[in-house]
């Protein structure tokens, strides 16, 4: 009998290991936002963004339903020119003055970005842009729930009052998996721009 539970245990942990495996190596095929880490204390980084083209479309309360697919659309072929686009990470969710997120962002890789986005054929999505700067993030994992993002924010803000930064303008949050990916194997991140 307790050959077979260490048996289960073991299988268990090996099954583990290759999904994780298999996320973060899904994960690094996509190409992502570009930055560099200028500092990192704790789970907090304080990282210097290149500047983004993005494609965004509005999100209806807080909720990806139908937001999400208008920017795969997009990619797909969805836009003037019927250009395919590949897609990125993470998907950018920049925060409303109620704190959820207003909107959802896919970055434009940066080779399209240079030779010119095309532009959407659905008004409802529109090219935009990521300013360049200096931003502060802090990394955690989990489905990121309403209650998740604002403990994560809570947080970051702690750590910016220790550091003495100021945080300008709303949080930016950001999910790096796609939706099938198990709760505790996703990146998930809350993002601040600092002066």
């Amino acid at each position: 009998m307790k050959a077979s539970r260490v048996s289960f245990w073991v299988a268990g942990g090996l099954l583990l290991a290759v999904a994780s495996g298999f996320v973060v190596s899904s994960r690094a095929g996509y190409e992502s936002a570009r930055y560099e880490v200028v500092k990192k204390d704790g789970d907090v980084e304080i990282r210097r963004y290149e500047a983004h083209v993005v494609v965004a479309t509005p999100m209806a309360e807080g909720s990806q339903n139908g937001s999400f697919g208008r920017l795969f659309q997009y990619i797909s072929g969805k836009n003037v020119g019927e250009k395919k686009i590949e897609m990125t990470t993470p998907v950018f969710m920049p925060a409303s003055d109620n704190g959820e997120p207003g909107e959802i962002q896919f970055v434009v890789p940066a080779e399209v970005a240079e030779s010119g986005a095309p532009v959407p054929s659905d008004a409802s999505v529109k090219l935009g842009r990521m300013e360049a700067g200096n931003y502060a993030a802090i990394r955690y994992s989990g489905v990121a729930r309403e209650e998740d993002r604002k403990k994560h924010l809570d947080l970051l803000r702690e750590k910016l009052l220790e550091l003495k930064l100021e945080a300008v303008g709303n949080p930016i949050y950001a999910g790096y998996d796609p939706p099938w990916t198990p709760g505790p194997m996703r990146r998930n991140e809350v993002i601040l721009r600092v002066k």
